[in-house]
């Protein structure tokens, strides 16, 4: 990134890790303690939850894998409902107009077969509920494009991010009118930002982008789990790990360098987890705990630095490192921007980088 005036280089700290990158967890390494695999963003999973998150190495193996036919994914769809209702010890998805189950565990092929009521097995209200977390997912994904694109005006990343969302639709999904029109007119939209990527395209019939920058989109109800309480997941999730190495007859440790002991593996918390730990509001986590959860936060970091130059030098484009860095503060709740010290100070010095960027770019073309 070429320096501008008297501006400091806001990345300077980063600078040792574009000359490498850490080593590819294996899907094993991304899996919870019990070897249980799935969508495990779940909030609910047990009495006990852990937000885990698989990595994109994990998610790239376990795509290579044959998926089932859509009639299994519908019956099996079918019987996780009814567990949900079990455990939630209600009959309904919706209970004098609120939601009673979480749906968080269904994939999105799963919702969609949900939603449309493949099968003839769905209720409208379970259809509706669906539909419902089917949306809030595609406005989750869309949170860090559209709050970079409102800081640096470039349209282009938020059309690119709803482009590569609706692209990693199933089959099923992709096979609809619906779909179909979505992404023609996110494509359409998204064409329009190569020719200009400051000016927002307008006159697209249907554009979902348009209507979230504008504000118009219909809102959804999102919930953020308390941080309090993913301290409370974490610290369970920890002495489960313990407790397994207490059976082999090992002490679980937390430091590579040590000889004896069983390593403990923070590599399937999300990196909100990961903060619970670092910052220890709670004063639930050992010395030793803290200082392996800022570790893996910091190797975290390095590599989504390292990520966005990669993309800056793929693209041949100098803007895609300060808009990946945006994109990453963006998509950071502020537990996580604190653990990793990434303060108001970073994203002003990432979009005064942009545009200056951007101003001599626009100046070596006239």
């Amino acid at each position: 990134m070429t320096s501008i005036g008297t501006t400091p280089n806001p990345y300077a700290q980063y600078g040792s890790a574009y000359a490498r990158a850490a080593a590819t967890p294996s899907l094993a390494a991304t899996l919870s303690g019990d070897g249980t695999a799935g969508d495990l963003s779940a909030s609910s999973m047990s009495n006990a939850a852990t937000n885990l998150t698989l990595s994109d190495a994990a998610r790239a193996q376990l795509a290579k894998a044959p998926l089932p036919d859509f009639a299994t994914v519908t019956s099996d769809a079918r019987i996780t409902l009814d567990r949900l209702y079990t455990v939630a010890g209600v009959k309904a998805p919706i209970v004098d107009g609120e939601t009673t189950i979480d749906l968080s565990t269904l994939d999105r092929r799963s919702l969609f077969a949900i939603s449309t009521n493949n099968g003839g097995k769905f209720t409208p209200d379970e259809q509706a509920v669906a539909a419902t977390e089917l949306k809030q997912r595609f406005d989750k994904a869309m949170e860090p494009s559209l709050a970079t694109t409102r800081l640096t005006g470039d349209y282009s990343v938020s059309y690119k991010a709803a482009l590569d969302y609706l692209d990693g639709a199933s089959d099923e999904e992709k096979a609809t009118a619906t779909w179909a029109s979505q992404r023609a007119a996110v494509l359409k939209g998204y064409q329009a930002t190569q020719q200009d990527p400051n000016t927002a395209p307008s006159g697209i019939s249907g554009d979902p982008i348009a209507a979230a920058l504008a504000g118009t989109a219909p809102p959804t109800k999102s919930t953020t789990r308390d941080f309090s309480s993913i301290a409370g997941d974490v610290r369970a999730f920890l002495d489960r790990q313990k407790s397994e190495a207490a059976k082999s007859g090992k002490e679980l440790v937390y430091d590579v360098r040590r000889k004896t002991g069983q390593l403990a593996d923070l590599s399937s918390l999300d990196n909100r987890s990961l903060s619970a730990i670092s910052l220890n509001q709670d004063k639930k986590f050992s010395t030793e705990e803290i200082f392996a959860a800022k570790q893996e936060l910091n190797t975290r970091t390095r590599l989504a630095v390292l990520d966005a130059l990669k993309q800056s030098q793929t693209a041949g484009d100098p803007r895609q490192f300060s808009l990946g860095i945006l994109k990453q503060y963006s998509s950071m709740s502020a537990e996580e921007r604190q653990a990793a010290n990434w303060t108001q100070d970073f994203q002003d010095a990432a979009i005064k980088s942009y545009k200056s960027t951007s101003t001599l770019l626009s100046i070596l073309k006239s």
